[in-house]
């Protein structure tokens, strides 16, 4: 059962816990509504909970997916959730009322991810090499299945109809309307990770041979980057597009874009974690990057600006995902032991 304490704030200054709830397992999927007025997390075991972000109380309890929940999304009005899994099916629901709308058949046994246009208009759904295109009352507008292997990976370009899906050997740009591909991005190396710059003029893909590659539409050729300790799954950008945070070791490596770009320049390492990293994210309109780690820490940065570190938490789990509040005031924290934690962050 789900039970609500105080979280409790370990490094100085920034930080200042606000509540702390328990899952039943491993937290899967963290996100917040648009409007910053709920969080959904999801469990391995594939229990999602719904929590009002102000008190940490539990607004809904929904059932997920039998074999397990693999990723949550939030439509734009705060009311709809998509949830995918491996059942073979993606749902939307009123997170609201705890009801099922839709049930969707994604066309294989595992779903791995179900994202949610800008507009809010489409609901992309990815599993095996299979990406289906919904509209609002739950019905297929599209399907992609020219992939080269399984998807792992989708993000919609900013601002766009575009839809960019990561496989073995690179990623395929999709538009809304056509059933032709944009553009094919080759890469020869499996891709795990996409990440747009703000700005939508960089594409980057974390891979599994411990590198990361870029697709800069101001360039004709992709970039890499290399040297990381292990595969990369952790990409975040800051808000100008102007620093892309990456993770791979327990450093984070921070390329800074501008100009030519950077390549053959020396990135920024920011040194706090002893363990692996496990994710990065920056604020939506702030400067502030969170970052967590195995070892059981959140930190917070200032890249660019300072080398350490400007607050965090310690002493949770091996920590699976930070997500910051549309406001940028709470960073909301999910672990493997099933821990979620929302704490208020205070820059002075």
């Amino acid at each position: 059962m789900s039970g609500v304490t105080r979280a409790r704030t370990v490094l100085p200054a920034r930080f200042d816990g606000r509540w702390r709830a328990e899952m039943d397992d491993y937290v899967i999927a963290l996100a917040w509504s648009p409007d910053g007025a709920l969080l959904a997390a999801a469990s391995v075991s594939g229990t999602i909970r719904v929590f009002d972000a102000q008190a940490g109380s539990v607004s809904a309890t929904l059932p997920g997916h039998a074999m397990g929940t693999n990723a949550l999304d939030w439509h734009p009005d705060s009311t709809r959730l998509a949830s995918i899994g491996q059942d073979g099916k993606a749902i939307v629901w009123d997170a609201k009322m705890g009801e099922r709308l839709h049930v969707l058949q994604v066309g294989a046994s595992w779903g791995e991810r179900a994202l949610w246009s800008a507009k809010g208009d489409l609901l992309a759904t990815a599993a095996g090499k299979i990406v289906r295109l919904w509209n609002g009352q739950g019905e297929q507008v599209r399907e992609f299945t020219d992939h080269a292997s399984t998807v792992t990976d989708m993000a919609w370009k900013p601002g766009t109809d575009q839809l960019a899906v990561g496989a073995y050997g690179g990623a395929v740009i999709w538009k809304a309307d056509s059933e032709q591909a944009v553009r094919r991005l080759t890469w020869q190396g499996s891709t795990l990770r996409l990440c747009w710059s703000r700005d939508g003029s960089v594409l980057t893909a974390g891979q599994q041979d411990s590198s990361i590659i870029f697709w800069d539409a101001r360039k004709p050729e992709p970039s890499m980057m290399w040297g990381y300790a292990t595969k990369v799954r952790e990409l975040a950008w800051d808000r100008f597009s102007k620093y892309l945070a990456t993770g791979g070791s327990e450093t984070i490596v921070i390329w800074k874009f501008g100009g030519k770009g950077p390549e053959g320049t020396k990135p920024i390492q920011l040194v706090g974690h002893e363990d692996l990293l496990t994710a990065l994210a920056f604020q939506h309109k702030g400067s502030v990057l969170a970052s967590s780690a195995q070892d059981g820490t959140v930190l917070a940065w200032l890249p660019g600006k300072r080398d350490d570190p400007l607050g965090g938490l310690r002493g949770l789990g091996s920590v699976s995902h930070v997500v910051w509040s549309p406001d940028d005031r709470f960073l909301a924290i999910g672990d493997d032991q099933g821990a979620v934690v929302v704490a208020h962050f205070a820059q002075t």
